[in-house]
This record gives structure tokens, sequence and C-alpha cells, in this order.
């Protein structure tokens, strides 16, 4: 099987180069020839496959003519719609980095794009494949919670733009930390629920790091589903820069009989190191990429668990979108 990484804008470009160039059964290219925009100091295009082991493309026209059988998207969130919709053109199957699309216009036309060409699209959630997830899907679907009144989530992390400048600018990426970082857990939630969301609302705000960027760097976002839940999503990039992990994703659900607590990466053995001076920690669980990966070109995990695919994508894009516009207006929105 061939598979064409497509622009190494995002941060888990690195991790999907590696997982492939050591899969069995799996060929890899790289692409990444819109570089104008990368920061000084940030790795990008022929150097950056170099330094991971993975042979290049000097243009997407090159890797397309390379007859991948699947791509992944990996550029800023504002170029997605024209990378998946010429992979849909080539006959590829797309895994489009999250979220989606910026607009809720361009989610639509690139699962209309994917649909109208026969080929699957699906979007990059890592999440679903958490063992702790399993064990709360698992749990709601046994009926041990009873009905699923509340649920409190947060996906917290660094200020991204020291790994990527572009996730702050609200040009290319969309937005701020309400675009980042509400998206895992409103996943999460589309595939546990199997509910709709019906009102979003937001408060955002800059406080960190306002001196640096323009985008919002703190939310909070409440989703009220079909379902009678409602949910809250902390999706600040609060972290300090020295924690010793880049994020995390937690939640705690209530039931009428049961409240349920999962961490997705705490996996880890934490300490300090005394030569650094810093907290240490060091993780043990599953690769959560891996098995978003494996599952895309091969076919469901052994517990069952799937993809998103584009339409749960455009459905967290829409809570995305709702957010944005309560933020704006104060007041709830409807999920259209």
């Amino acid at each position: 099987m061939k598979v064409a990484v497509l622009s190494f804008a995002h941060v888990h470009a690195a991790a999907y180069l590696a997982l492939l160039r050591d899969m069995p059964g799996v060929e890899v290219l790289g692409s990444d020839p819109d570089t104008e925009g990368a920061a000084p100091g940030e790795t990008r295009g022929r150097a950056f496959a170099e330094e991971h082991g993975v042979p290049y493309a000097d243009t997407y026209e090159d890797a397309f003519a390379w007859r991948p059988d699947a791509v992944i998207v990996c550029s800023e969130n504002a170029r997605h719609r024209p990378l998946v919709e010429r992979a849909a053109a080539h006959g590829a199957d797309v895994l489009c980095e999250k979220p989606l699309a910026t607009t809720v216009a361009d989610g639509e036309a690139m699962v209309a794009a994917c649909r109208a060409a026969g080929v699957r699209l699906a979007v990059a959630f890592p999440v679903r494949f958490s063992p702790a997830y399993a064990a709360v899907k698992r749990a709601v679907a046994a009926g041990e919670t009873g009905r699923v009144l509340t649920v409190s989530g947060a996906n917290n992390g660094h200020m991204p733009t020291r790994a990527r400048r572009w996730f702050a600018d609200p040009e290319l990426a969309g937005g701020g930390a309400l675009m980042d970082h509400t998206v895992h857990i409103a996943d999460l939630l589309d595939d546990l629920f199997g509910a709709r969301a019906v009102e979003v609302y937001a408060q955002t705000n800059n406080l960190l790091y306002a001196d640096e960027v323009a985008a919002e760097t703190s939310g909070l976002v409440t989703v009220v589903y079909d379902n009678g839940a409602v949910a809250t999503i902390d999706c600040s990039w609060s972290h300090p820069r020295s924690h010793p992990a880049w994020g995390g994703l937690e939640l705690t659900l209530v039931g009428e009989h049961a409240t349920l607590e999962m961490d997705a990466f705490d996996q880890k053995l934490h300490g300090h190191s005394e030569r650094h001076g810093r907290p240490l920690e060091i993780p043990f669980g599953v690769d959560l990429d891996a098995r978003m990966l494996r599952a895309f070109l091969f076919g469901p995990a052994p517990d069952g668990m799937d993809v998103a695919d584009g339409e749960g994508g455009l459905r967290t894009l829409r809570v995305v979108a709702a957010g944005y516009e309560s933020a704006r207006t104060g007041a709830p929105v409807p999920v259209t």
C-alpha cells in the first residue's frame, strides 16, 4: 500500500511519517512544498523528510503522480480543502488532520467531493483509540451508568506556537484554542452518545499570551445534546511551557447510577529530574496515532473502533462554528 503525507505543517506529521515508514506492507512518500509560512527554526520540506528517513516529492503533482492508495493531509487547517479535493480527484482515500476545515462550507464541500469520487474520508481523532475511552464506552453501552446527565471535559495543552507558529494564526488555523482543542472531546461525545449536539454556548478570552498572539488562548464551551446530556469542554492552551507533557485529555461523566472518570494520556511514570531541575514523565501507554493509522489503512481495531468519518468530522466542526458565533454574540447558538 502506498501512502503519501501531504504537508508537514501539522505537528503530527513527524509521528505519521515515522509510523508509516516502519509499518509492514506500507510505502510512504512525503511532500511539503508550501513552507513559506514556516517560522525561523521550524524544519520543513525535504530536510524534514530526510530527518525521518522518508522519500520526498518536491511538488504535490509529483506526489500524486506516484499514485498513492491513500493520503494523509497535514497542512494548515485553512488548506485542508484543496488537498482533500485533489486526493478525491485522484481516487485516493483521505485521512485529514483535525479539524476537518475552518468553515462548515469547506467541510461540506470536502465530504461531497469524497462521496462523489467514491473514496473514503476520515478525520484524525486518535483519542477514540484510547483504552480509557474504550472502557467508558463499554460501561455506558452496558447501562452501568444509566442515562448520562453531564460530562465535564478538558483538553488543555501548551501554547503551540513553539512547535508550529501557524496554530495561533486565525487565518490559517481558523481561530485559536477553541478551534484546536474543542474537537477531540466533541468527537468522543459524538461517538459515545449517538446523539446530536443541538445548542452551544461558549466564552473565550486572550488573557494568556495576549502580548504574543491575536487568537483566543482560553475557552469554555457548553454543548447541549438531543438526548438531554450537557457537556462542558475546557479547550484552553493553559499548560505552562515548562510542563513536561504537551497536553492532556480528561473526562468526568455523570450518569444516573455511576460517575466515570478517564484520562487518555496518563499512562506514565511521574518523577522529577534533579539533573535538569524539572518534572519528568515516562510514558508506557499505547500509541494512539499508530492505532488510528492501522484502522484507517487496514480496518477497525480489535475492539471495533474505527476512524471518524467525514460526516463525523463535519458534526464536530459545526459545534466549533456555533461556539465561535456564541462567543461573538454572548448568546447560546443552535447547531444547524
